[in-house]
């Protein structure tokens, strides 16, 4: 039973509400996928609207675009509005846009498509984890936020190749097709199941640039974007970097064993993330620190490569539940727009992975990537190591 306070600003039971987290799932979920299928489809796509594959690649750059412009103004735009309505609009923008990239047969109605359906990624991503945490009571945030954000994983290891094989075996269009049906099944199962909670109240908000200079919020940020500077250098080129160990051949194998560790991942942190925050923030970047050293020296090895992406992938999978986790409790009922930042640093990293990745590729080869990769997972645990008074604190959450 569900049960509002006296501000209107939670709701709460004391077991985990599983049909509206799900539907917060589902909602990712729709959202990475929508982002990644392209990548395995740009021959079909060139070849379907008539341009190289250069210019198909542009269509998941220009979602990241979308996202990364829309999070923060729509998050403060919409910041007094019902939840249930905000996300219920995110979902209809991309019922729309991914029913227009189904049928367009122009490549630039389907780029402004692209760029709307990464708006409604910006827009979701900015109120999921606020949404997902006031349901419950503050001890079992951590676990609703575990459930909420499985969709990236599960989009990621089986959900981005499922699609590139149908798109190869029915046509590239059929993938988006099956994203416009799926956000009506969710449209449907929201309004349902997911409870309905009022937006912030005016009087109660801060600007933008008052949430970032709260003390606890920057190394957050900082954290996030090292990490997924370095997780989108060696992501992102994967291929060749595995031309150094002769397992360009396995790549599909090896992408399926990275999402299979991320999932453990994420179970991982959804049982310890309430208790054991900033353990499994630390653990997870020393994790990703020691995979690089050790493939400075054993990039060539096959073996050695195999058991480097596994803890790589569980390193990953419980990264958006814990850097959520620690920037919502760093920006205290500030949480959605502290939730805007944190996609903007991620929208950032993964623009900054490729471009770093490309020039690594270009100047130095693949051999420079575990190194690079090195620097920044240090960077970032020193960075997260000493700011534990105000951001990844020791303890359990409930006592903060």
């Amino acid at each position: 039973m569900y049960a509002e306070t006296e501000s209107g600003e939670t709701t709460t039971q004391r077991r985990l509400p599983l049909l509206p987290l799900l539907a917060f799932a589902m909602t990712g979920f729709i959202a990475i996928l929508t982002e990644t299928l392209p990548a395995g489809l740009l021959s079909q796509i060139g070849a379907g609207l008539g341009v190289s594959q250069v210019m198909a690649g542009q269509l998941v750059s220009i979602y990241a675009l979308g996202s990364l412009l829309a999070a923060i103004p729509l998050t403060v735009l919409t910041s007094g509005w019902r939840r249930k309505k905000v996300l219920l609009v995110a979902i209809g923008i991309f019922l729309v846009f991914n029913t227009i990239t189904t049928l367009s047969s122009s490549y630039w109605l389907t780029l402004a498509a692209r760029f709307m359906s990464g708006v409604a990624a910006g827009l979701a991503w900015g109120i999921l984890a606020g949404y997902a945490r006031r349901l419950v009571p503050v001890d079992l945030q951590g676990r609703a936020l575990a459930i909420a954000m499985v969709g990236i994983p599960v989009a990621l290891s089986l959900g981005t190749p499922a699609g590139t094989w149908l798109g190869g075996m029915m046509g590239w269009r059929v993938p988006f097709g099956l994203m416009a049906a799926l956000a009506v099944i969710l449209l449907i199962w929201t309004l349902v199941a997911v409870p309905d909670l009022p937006g912030q109240q005016a009087a109660q908000r801060l600007s933008v640039w008052n949430v970032f200079l709260m003390p606890g919020v920057r190394p957050v940020l900082a954290v996030i974007f090292l990490w997924m500077t370095a997780h989108n250098i060696l992501y992102t080129f994967i291929g060749p970097f595995l031309t150094l160990s002769g397992l360009t051949s396995q790549i599909g194998l090896i992408l399926l064993l990275f999402g299979l560790a991320a999932l453990v991942g994420i179970w991982v942190t959804g049982a310890l993330v309430d208790r054991h925050l900033r353990r499994l923030v630390l653990l997870s970047l020393a994790a990703l620190a020691a995979v690089s050293l050790v493939l400075t020296a054993g990039m060539r090895e096959p073996v050695i490569v195999f058991v480097g992406i596994i803890v790589w992938g569980w390193s990953f999978g419980g990264a958006s539940t814990q850097m959520q986790t620690a920037a919502a409790d760093a920006a205290g009922n500030h949480v959605d727009v502290a939730q805007a930042m944190v996609t903007t640093a991620w929208n950032l990293a993964i623009a900054s992975g490729g471009v770093i990745g490309g020039l690594l590729l270009d100047n130095a080869g693949a051999v420079s990537f575990p190194w690079a990769l090195l620097a920044l997972m240090t960077v970032a645990f020193l960075c997260a190591y000493f700011a534990k008074k105000h951001a990844f604190r020791p303890g359990a959450r409930n006592h903060y």
